[in-house]
């Protein structure tokens, strides 16, 4: 089996490739303000379809990316959780980003960062990536708090501007979370 074609499990998830069928619910989950609140805008159906091309084009070319999500045991889509290289320049890129995007109705649940830390040992212990990242608004605090769980660490010399954004963009403040592989620390 290729990497792409990974499935990762989880006491309650399952992380595996996306199928056609997930861009329906993908779509309602893109145009849910909630969801969305941090990031520019909720998407149209033609927008979140674009979008899932690229996160299958991202599989493709660099053997892993964004999973989509589903519950277990009803194999329930609910959204995303996965790594991915971000497009844009900025002073700590190249980089691997952890991020998720979740239905509403499966917040506060511990669910994201229980996917987001098979996730990270998948992307240390297998990829072997030396660092992965994350990043959001500075007023995300749900999504920090994410972050924080799984043992990143925020540095205020780290923030940036998002080079995706325009200049004076309430969105384009970021704060960036590192988290570096711990087989590398020499500890041990």
């Amino acid at each position: 089996m290729r990497r792409n074609e990974l499935t990762l499990a989880t006491e309650r998830l399952i992380l595996r490739q996306w199928k056609t069928s997930d861009r329906e619910a993908f779509a309602r989950i893109s145009a849910d303000p909630r969801v969305m609140e941090f990031l520019p805008a909720v998407l149209s159906r033609q927008e979140s379809d674009k979008l899932c091309d690229r996160i299958e084009a991202h599989l493709e070319q660099h053997g892993f990316g964004v999973y989509a999500v589903e519950t277990r045991p009803n194999s329930l889509f609910i959204g995303f959780i996965g790594l991915s290289v971000p497009a844009f320049q900025a002073h700590f890129t190249p980089c691997v980003e952890i991020g998720w995007r979740l239905a509403f109705e499966y917040w506060g649940r511990g669910l994201a960062t229980e996917g987001a830390r098979t996730v990270m040992r998948y992307g240390f212990e297998s990829l072997q990536l030396d660092e992965i990242v994350s990043f959001t608004v500075p007023s995300n605090v749900r999504s920090r708090r994410i972050m924080q769980k799984l043992g990143m660490t925020h540095a205020a010399a780290d923030d940036f501007d998002h080079p995706g954004l325009p200049p004076g963009h309430p969105l384009r403040r970021h704060v960036l979370y590192r988290s570096a592989n711990p087989a590398n620390s020499g500890i041990g």
